[in-house]
């Protein structure tokens, strides 16, 4: 049977590339604060059901325009993928604000705003949100992106239990590197930092990596359609980091 998902961020990375493996068999709702983007997307996807979504998370105001264009009578899942990277530095230009209001409450004002078309769906419902391995771990001048990211799932956890009773299930995902422009600037951003090449400090990263590589973009669309398609997995959190981090 078709369903309807909601993807934030799906105008580019991994959440182009959740967008793409969701589209073989339903409708998307793609949403993210790049037009252009966005459409970049959508021309790559089968069929003509699918809808795009101009607004940022952080604006509530914006959100709730969007809610009202869609047009769907309800959605089978929340994707909340938006999300912002790099570091923070106190002082002036200190980018803790931007960090925080996008990854954390604009993963929970994205929720809400959108929540009454997931409560009118019978069955199983999903939200799957996008954390990140930095949420299990420290990274000098990423303290913004890290408390961002390891807040996301205290909010899952906490969703988990309160949504429950409607059957909705709330799961959220732990990438590391995957080989997205995220994650090439932030490579780009560290190397610079310490001065030497964006190639030399790849070689340094992947040597905390047990698989030696990159995750693609793919494989994690692959581990959210698999959560997307289950009924017994709620309040947890997935690890997908080629042997980065191990949890038990």
């Amino acid at each position: 049977m078709t369903k309807t998902y909601l993807i934030s961020g799906a105008g580019s990375g991994i959440g182009r590339a959740i967008t793409q493996k969701l589209a073989t068999n339903n409708t998307c709702i793609l949403l993210g604060r790049t037009a252009r983007n966005l459409e970049e997307t959508l021309e790559t996807l089968p069929g003509n059901n699918h809808q795009t979504l101009v607004a940022d998370i952080r604006d509530k105001n914006q959100l709730a325009k969007a809610a009202s264009q869609i047009n769907a009578s309800f959605i089978n899942g929340i994707i909340a993928n938006s999300g912002v990277g790099g570091e923070n530095y106190w002082g002036e230009n200190d980018r803790w604000d931007e960090i925080i209001s996008t990854n954390l409450t604009g993963t929970y004002n994205l929720v809400n705003t959108f929540f009454h078309l997931l409560k009118e769906v019978p069955a199983e419902k999903h939200i799957l949100i996008t954390s990140s391995v930095l949420a299990r771990l420290g990274v000098a001048n990423y303290s913004a992106y890290c408390a961002s990211k390891a807040g996301l799932l205290g909010l899952m956890r906490s969703w988990a239990v309160q949504f429950a009773p409607q059957n909705i299930l709330v799961n959220a995902i732990c990438p590391g590197w995957v080989d997205t422009e995220m994650s090439q600037t932030g490579l780009q951003g560290i190397a610079d930092g310490i001065g030497i090449s964006k190639d030399e400090f790849y070689k340094m990263a992947m040597q905390s990596v047990p698989l030696g590589r990159m995750s693609q973009p793919e494989e994690i669309a692959d581990l959210v359609a698999y959560l997307l398609s289950q009924k017994s997995i709620t309040g947890q959190t997935i690890d997908i980091n080629c042997g980065a981090v191990m949890n038990s």
